[in-house]
């Protein structure tokens, strides 16, 4: 089994105008300027309390990879320091055990990617996958991806297996995670806030939801690219006011909930009982 990346994106790259030189060995259509891509160069930093010494370029052969263990004390590592621990990409998957996927936390997850059989192992493929499925199990494995080890999270998905690279667990930061206090969780608020989402409840549909900025920069791109003039409309968003949360969910209630349609105006309700004193 192999694993392919799920979601990959182009990158919107960088540009700038380039020099006569440059200019007259590069031709670009249809724009009528010419820019070629950047490079971005390293500097020293000038001394402390000298903000106007200059700062003089370095160049790539002179940078080296280094670990700061006390201040400004560094031990290097070398290119073959690392190209002795790095291991070759592999092709296979060793499966270590089989968990529940509800007691994986999603802060785990990583990177996602589609998992392909090899020519000779779609029934073992298959078998998994069914497996799987049936007895809602999902599998921990190890690969060689990158040059490093990995481990993967292989699960059912609705026609093939999912592979998820997973964080290690000293890598996920569990002491910064702001802790809520449920002792200022009165039985009113939590009730209204049920209410709310059960009222917003919906199927999951990923489907719905766009990249707004991304469908914005292709337009303006294809907008430059026909000669036109693409004129952003600024934001009108203001800065959230701090307010009562029981009255935002009461708020929000009023906006979801629908109105009867046999429930009597309040003119109706104030005659009705004018009528019940007068007899």
């Amino acid at each position: 089994m192999r694993p392919e990346q799920v979601s990959p994106k182009p990158e919107l790259q960088s540009a700038d105008r380039p020099s006569a030189r440059q200019v007259s060995a590069q031709s670009i259509e249809p724009a009528a300027e010419q820019y070629t891509r950047v490079r971005q160069s390293l500097y020293v930093p000038p001394p402390a309390g000298n903000s106007k010494a200059e700062m003089n370029p370095v160049p790539r052969t002179e940078v080296v990879k280094g670990y700061e263990y006390e201040k400004d004390r560094y031990v290097v590592l070398e290119n073959e320091d690392f190209r002795n621990l790095a291991i070759q990409t592999g092709t296979e998957m060793q499966i270590l055990e089989f968990v529940k996927l509800d007691e994986i936390d999603p802060v785990y997850f990583e990177t996602s990617y589609y998992v392909i059989p090899d020519d000779s192992g779609e029934k073992p493929y298959a078998l998994l996958f069914q497996a799987m499925r049936e007895s809602q199990f999902v599998a921990l494995g190890e690969v060689a991806m990158h040059r490093r080890e990995h481990v993967m999270i292989l699960r059912p998905g609705r026609r093939g297996i999912l592979a998820h690279t997973m964080f290690y667990g000293d890598e996920i930061r569990e002491e910064q995670e702001y802790r809520a206090d449920k002792g200022l969780v009165g039985p009113k608020e939590l009730q209204m806030a049920k209410l709310l989402i059960e009222s917003l409840a919906a199927p999951f549909e990923p489907g719905k939801y766009k990249d707004k900025f991304r469908e914005k920069v292709e337009a303006m791109i294809a907008a430059k690219l026909e000669g036109r003039t693409v004129a952003i409309a600024p934001s009108s968003r203001k800065q959230a006011e701090v307010v009562d949360i029981l009255h935002a969910l009461e708020s929000s209630l009023k906006l979801v909930r629908k109105p009867a349609a046999s429930t009597p105006d309040v003119a109706s309700q104030r005659n009705s009982k004018q009528r019940r004193t007068a007899k």
